[in-house]
């Protein structure tokens, strides 16, 4: 069938215009690269070193990271691992026989008192103290740093970034205030970014057990404390412990001297004797550190209660 103008809806009256058709070489047949004199290769891995080295001179441009690349391998270890670190959380959180640790219990309660005297009323702020006094200075360092329970532990470059992920976890179970995620997100956030709000109801059920829980008096708290040292008498160096005190006895001394002189004491002239034996008797354990001669720390004992 051949096609005339009228198939191609040309109407009557139009202006036609002929030109000459051009004659193109015909192409070249597809060789391999390889045989190029001038081809070399280059290896690759998922950033182009040229990048890093063209984003130090441009730190504007963005860095070339494909997250999918490694996001399925961290989700499969953090499953993989899952139910050790809830067991942990939950350790640090939960109450061993429905029951909170003596210590826990005393200062939560201190706390608790002094929002009372200060005429707190928002729980929030009672929570900030609590969370800021034991899980994030005390079992965040814990958590960060193994290697200060178990000696025989050799924390790398590797264990530490994957315990920092875990803390930031513990650290997100403590908040009050709640995560607005999206894509742009860090991948530690978004790995327990579905378990972070059931965490924060254990961690309010569990100052709310500790609140309602009797209180424990000073003479029990005392006892605690006695029982306690008894266990570990035998561990700790007690000249060493004062050898420290007596550095900062000796920096301070002016300071602490000011303050006895300016404090309302009833004796402030005994107050003064008494504070500098405590810092004759600590220069003198001292010099018998230095000779390794045993000696009895009684007398400092009881300079320190009657200061």
């Amino acid at each position: 069938m051949l096609n005339t103008l009228r198939h191609y809806e040309i109407p009557d009256g139009a202006s036609v215009k002929v030109i000459i058709k051009k004659v193109h070489a015909p192409l070249s047949p597809q060789t391999s690269l390889k045989d190029d004199q001038n081809f070399s290769i280059k290896y690759f891995h998922l950033i182009d070193p040229d990048i890093d080295r063209d984003e130090s001179q441009h730190p504007e441009r963005k860095k070339l990271k494909l997250k999918e690349i490694y996001l399925t391998k961290l989700l499969s270890t953090k499953v993989a691992v899952h139910s050790f670190v809830e067991n942990l959380f939950r350790s640090i959180w939960g109450m061993p026989h429905n029951k909170a640790p003596q210590g826990v219990k005393y200062f939560f309660d201190f706390l608790d008192t002094q929002a009372e005297k200060k005429k707190i009323t928002d729980p929030d702020v009672v929570h900030i103290w609590k969370t800021n006094s034991l899980p994030l200075r005390f079992w965040v360092n814990i958590l960060k740093n193994p290697n200060f329970v178990f000696s025989d532990l050799e924390k790398t470059a590797h264990l530490d970034s994957c315990l920092s992920v875990i803390a930031q976890a513990f650290i997100d179970s403590f908040s009050l205030t709640d995560q607005q995620l999206g894509k742009h997100a860090p991948t530690n956030k978004l790995l327990y970014a579905k378990d972070i709000p059931q965490y924060k109801q254990e961690v309010k059920t569990y100052y709310r057990s500790v609140r309602d829980q009797p209180s424990v008096s000073s003479q029990e708290f005392k006892a605690f404390l006695q029982e306690e040292s008894k266990k570990h008498e035998y561990e700790f160096n007690e000249s060493a412990a004062l050898h420290e005190l007596n550095k900062y006895m000796e920096r301070y001394y002016t300071e602490v001297l000011d303050y006895l002189h300016e404090s309302s004491l009833t004796q402030p002239h005994k107050q003064f004797q008494l504070f500098q034996k405590i810092v004759a008797l600590l220069m003198i354990i001292t010099d018998h550190m230095m000779m390794i001669i045993p000696i009895d720390i009684t007398d400092y004992a009881n300079y320190i209660k009657e200061l």
